[in-house]
């Protein structure tokens, strides 16, 4: 049984999402503020969290960074800005999907379905190991190393270069990307590979403006190399 915690300031928003998580079997937890979500982010240990980001105390934004902080649990945001900015914003600073109000009940809890898989453990691999100059990564594990320290990844992230790896030399299109990585309905979405392309370079390449590893083939996809 997975736990959900709901944050968001409208009541009848909060009222249908918990009936329709409770109906599904998934425990919930609810804030209707910024603060309280940081504390039963802590308290409670969610295995994924809905934001609102319009938030009476604070931006939600800026909870998204507390939670990202310590913990790389999946964080769907659901609010009502549509503008490309504050989606991008709000991807940059670590949520791993974003949901625009007016929702659809069955693609919300589709899209929570598929974060909290990517955030579950795969079956180990023996030797899973991958090595570049740079850093290395345990498939297995679910882990990277840089310059002897762990790299912290969002699940999104990690699922994100895990598809990369996987093909490694080889081009993987954006499209075969974004089925693989967020599902069949995110075909068109190519700014989230740009935003989370970006990010995985910041923290894995030297020289994130000119990567060695992490390659962009102009208006087709990407290409892991060693």
């Amino acid at each position: 049984m997975h736990r959900v915690l709901v944050v968001d300031d409208e009541p009848q928003i909060l009222r249908a999402l918990v009936i329709n998580l409770r109906a599904r079997s998934y425990e919930v937890d609810t804030a209707p503020d910024g603060a309280t979500a940081l504390r039963l982010a802590a308290d409670r240990h969610p295995d994924a969290v809905i934001l609102d980001l319009g938030l009476p105390d604070m931006d939600g934004v800026d909870v998204i960074h507390g939670i990202r902080g310590w913990t790389r649990v999946p964080i769907i945001v659901l609010s009502a800005r549509h503008t490309s900015d504050k989606k991008v914003q709000a991807l940059d600073a670590g949520a791993d999907d974003y949901v625009t109000k007016p929702f659809g009940m069955d693609e919300l809890l589709a899209r929570l379905r598929a974060a909290v898989r990517r955030s579950e453990p795969a079956p180990v691999e023996e030797g899973a190991v991958v090595e570049t100059e740079g850093f290395t990564v345990d498939l297995a594990a679910k882990k990277v190393h840089r310059d002897g320290r762990d790299v912290r990844l969002t699940p999104t992230e990690w699922h994100l270069l895990e598809v990369l790896i996987r093909n490694a030399g080889r081009l993987v299109s954006q499209r075969q990307l974004l089925q693989e990585v967020w599902g069949p309905s995110y075909r068109t979405e190519t700014n989230y590979l740009r935003v989370y392309m970006a990010q995985l370079r910041r923290k894995l390449e030297r020289n994130p403006s000119a990567p060695r590893h992490l390659i962009t083939e102009p208006g087709m996809g990407y290409r892991f190399e060693r």
